[in-house]
């Protein structure tokens, strides 16, 4: 890529974000917007209608000011710990290539243009040189300047591991923490059970009470029955909801990590939340109706893939927050993707260039990184903020649809999206800030962006629909480190093909080094992640005994999961000129 192509995808970018930032600072004071961008406000009652002025029509960045204000502390009272660990994420990149880019840009930038192993740069018309006479590809084979890109990938490689031993270390400490702050939930006493075995003569509720009460008798409290509504639906699903004496251990939590019969395919558990063990009703029905008749067709690899793509959300047995947790790993699919390309091009490229040329492919595919970084990161996350699918979709039902406060829909922030874009950000700075270290400024400006942004959409729009207490870090931390390894191997290439042979041999114990980090790391904090211990959940249950209200809330436990079908209808006392009772009420 040349410098005026870049230049060009740099204007045409820079200039939407401006344009989306000046939209959203103007609509976002229309009390006709409140719901695309404050909805959450709108729902607790937080908004304020204000009377037209002037200023309600200009730009200003006063929300810049507001959404930079909140605390980290602030922030977990009101949007929990999933987000607070969401902006670690950020704020983890920030530091990473903040010192990557001082090494970068100051160190290796100059070094690189010093060379003369590509043509020589004429600075008169630099709109018309190619990137990579800023890569590592302009440097002469042999050269000891490489040295210092060498030097440049331990110290890095160091700085990296260091940032996540002490973000892994905080959010455990975050984690335990925030569940000993937190109220007793439902889901913490109570685990989802199908595929019940019946036996002939024996009601289902009966064999359920028996079982329990036989083999979890200081534990076992009552049971509830979803049931499906329908003339075709079966009953399929089961609750359990545990006694009140160590809930957490000896109860919930045992039943759940143990196998509760000889069958394995019988007495299947889950651990979801209530709004999640009703979803998963539905999924079930899904399961049976179209993922078995499905895979009868599938002839082939190809099409079986194309299937289980379509429908691996409803193959999974896991909740919803478990789902979208694995869903951070997608970005496994899409950096095998590249690497296929990256193969490919290699392939096509060895029968026109030689093979010492190799190296400038690799400076070439770091410019397709810029390039993608300016285009799809710097626009997408001012997208976020303009909310343009959702300001459109308002605009079109607006004349037909007329909604309170309280019908207000909040959304929540999809995870399983947004965190694999910010580590495919991270994977390319890591992997090609030694390459061409003009990618680390785009990405600094990105990940800017996204602090004050996010920040901004907890405040203002998103809700959290589930609390998963920061469980996907582990994920985070793992594709950090599949970052590194990678760019090892890709510095060992570089190194070999650059003719420095030593360099090769010495960055060889770096990818052994940092595997032994991640399985210390794994072995240290991921366990807090799997479960929690014994000694956190036994001082919880002595805490809990200890609190008053702790009976009321096993009152209202035993109802807590009751089939939503089954309650009693909820009628809204809002009522207007279109939904006022067509004959006044009288009393008898």
């Amino acid at each position: 890529m040349i410098v005026s192509a870049l230049l060009t995808s740099l204007g045409i970018n820079f200039g939407l974000c401006i344009l989306f930032f000046t939209l959203y600072s103007v609509l976002r004071k229309q009390p006709s917007n409140y719901e695309v961008y404050m909805p959450r406000l709108l729902a607790d009652g937080l908004s304020q209608q204000r009377r037209f002025n002037l200023q309600m029509l200009l730009p200003t960045p006063g929300w810049v000011r507001r959404a930079w204000q909140p605390s980290e502390e602030e922030m977990l009272a009101s949007a929990g710990l999933d987000a607070v660990v969401f902006m670690r994420i950020i704020i983890l990149s920030l530091r990473i290539f903040c010192v990557a880019g001082i090494i970068g840009i100051f160190v290796l930038l100059p070094v690189n243009c010093t060379g003369n192993q590509l043509a020589s740069i004429d600075f008169a018309n630099l709109t018309s040189d190619s990137l990579d006479v800023f890569s590592i590809s302009n440097v002469n084979n042999g050269s000891n300047k490489l040295w210092i890109h060498f030097s440049a990938v331990y110290i890095v490689t160091v700085f990296i591991c260091c940032l996540l031993y002490y973000e892994y270390r905080y959010i455990s400490s975050k984690r335990v923490t925030y569940f000993h702050s937190s109220k007793p939930q439902p889901h913490q006493f109570t685990i989802l059970v199908r595929s019940i075995p019946v036996s002939v003569g024996i009601s289902v509720s009966d064999s359920v009470e028996r079982f329990f009460t036989q083999y979890h008798p200081s534990t076992y409290l009552s049971h509830v029955v979803v049931h499906r509504t329908g003339k075709i639906r079966n009953l399929i699903l089961y609750l359990f909801i545990p006694s009140p004496r160590l809930l957490k251990v000896r109860g919930s939590t045992i039943c759940l990590l143990t196998v509760i019969s000889l069958d394995i395919l019988i007495w299947i558990k889950l651990f979801p939340s209530m709004r999640e063990a009703f979803a998963e009703v539905r999924r079930e029905e899904i399961r049976k109706k179209v993922m078995l008749p499905a895979s009868g067709h599938s002839k082939n690899e190809s099409n079986t893939k194309k299937l289980y793509k379509r429908l691996i959300h409803f193959r999974t047995e896991s909740p919803q927050s478990k789902f979208e947790c694995g869903g951070c790993c997608g970005l496994f699919p899409h950096k095998g993707d590249l690497l296929e390309q990256y193969e490919k091009k290699f392939e096509d490229s060895e029968e026109n260039l030689r093979l010492e040329q190799s190296d400038t492919s690799s400076a070439g595919e770091a410019s397709f990184c810029i390039a993608y970084v300016v285009t799809s990161g710097w626009t997408s996350v001012a997208t976020e903020l303009f909310r343009m699918i959702p300001f459109i979709c308002s605009l079109i039902s607006k004349p037909c649809v007329r909604s309170s406060d309280d019908e207000v829909e909040v959304p929540s922030l999809p995870y399983h999206k947004d965190i694999p874009r910010l580590l495919l950000f991270g994977l390319f700075g890591i992997t090609y800030f030694f390459l061409a270290p003009l990618i680390v400024p785009f990405l600094l400006i990105y990940f800017c962006l996204a602090y004050i942004i996010y920040r901004n959409q907890f405040i203002n729009v998103y809700a959290p629909k589930y609390e998963t207490a920061g469980k996907y870090w582990p994920i985070v931390h793992h594709l950090m480190i599949f970052s590194l390894v990678l760019m090892h191997a890709i510095a060992l290439g570089i190194f070999t093909l650059k003719k420095l042979p030593l360099a090769s041999t010495l960055i060889i114990p770096l990818p052994v080094l940092t595997l032994l980090f991640n399985a210390y790391c794994s072995k240290r904090f991921l366990p807090i992640f799997t479960a929690y211990s014994a000694e956190t959940l036994i001082k919880k249950d002595r805490e809990d005994h200890n609190d008053a209200t702790m009976a009321e809330f096993f009152a209202r436990l035993e109802t807590a999961y009751f089939d939503p079908a089954l309650l009693p209808i909820q009628y809204s006392t809002n009522y207007d000129s279109r939904t006022s009772p067509l004959l006044p009420s009288t009393e008898v």
